[in-house]
């Protein structure tokens, strides 16, 4: 699931290919843009800002995706076969003298003028990997509504850009509490520490191939082989990593839809959906971010 610690891995990549070298094909097949013609100028740079990419190109253009939750760009040695996915799921090309990068499943791509940028990205908050990072102006945006549930607030890119289900779902287990707990009842000593702790989370995370909160070594597996990379996400209903309680799995808002949480009924205090509408899921169900 693409969160801010992917998005980061795949600029990494994308600026690493593109970056200070000319297109020599541009191909964005989407029909507002589908003779849009980039070809011969120079890729600055590839920028995360939270769950969104901008490729900024000269002349002023920024290419601006957001990968969701099925979205992704792959990048190719010239000549090399592209194995994404089908021809019909690309939605954009761009090529230089020894690299392509592809972009499978876009739900968004749009070409638009770097100054304009804010217009895609401007109502993010403070990005959790970006160089402007503030963490007490991301603790005031979360406490700005104080009834809010936490999982809600955290999921809010307004507040803090970056995190998703997975971090949501880890971040609440490791601070103790559930993601239905109003933010303002949030002790406040765990409220202080929120922000280091989520931007710990994520930087850990952004070199690494798979994700782990758990620290429980590289590969993340038991001697029964079971996955233990992650405290909760996932897991239902698997015995908890530290008191072995089943976790649970149940459906959460986000302001705009549901999103599957997952948390120790033991080990994490606060409100929880009544036990006959937890959900027992073996694996996420898919959504979008």
């Amino acid at each position: 699931m693409p969160e801010g610690d992917t998005v980061w891995q795949a600029a990494t990549r994308l600026h690493l290919a593109l970056a200070g070298k000319v297109l020599i094909r541009s191909d964005l097949r989407v029909p507002r843009y589908a003779t849009a013609d980039l070809t011969s100028r120079t890729v600055l740079d590839v920028t995360p800002r939270g769950k969104h990419l901008l490729t900024r190109i000269e002349g002023g253009l920024t290419l601006h995706s957001h990968l969701r939750m099925d979205g992704s760009w792959k990048v190719y040695a010239n000549g090399q076969r592209w194995s994404g996915g089908p021809a019909h799921q690309i939605r954009a090309v761009l090529g230089t003298a020894d690299r392509t990068a592809v972009g499978y499943r876009l739900p968004v791509l749009e070409l638009l003028r770097t100054a304009d940028e804010d217009r895609a990205v401007g109502h993010l908050g403070p990005d959790l990997l970006g160089p402007g990072w503030d963490p007490d102006s991301a603790l005031e945006n979360l406490l700005r509504d104080p009834a809010r549930p936490l999982g809600e607030a955290l999921l809010d890119q307004r507040n803090l850009a970056g995190i998703g289900n997975v971090y949501k779902s880890e971040l609440c287990f490791l601070l103790g509490v559930t993601p239905w707990l109003p933010i303002g009842a949030l002790p406040a000593d765990h409220a202080a520490h929120l922000p280091a702790l989520a931007k710990k989370l994520l930087e850990s995370n952004r070199d690494r191939p798979a994700r782990n909160t758990t620290g429980l070594g590289a590969q993340g597996h038991s001697a029964t082989g079971r996955d233990q990379n992650l405290f909760v996400y996932g897991r239902a209903p698997r015995p908890c990593l530290r008191c072995r309680t089943p976790i649970r799995a149940a459906d959460q808002g986000d302001g705009s839809r549901e999103r599957p949480t997952y948390w120790c009924p033991t080990c994490q205090a606060g409100p929880a959906p009544a036990p006959g509408t937890a959900k027992p899921r073996t694996s996420p169900r898919r959504t979008t971010n």
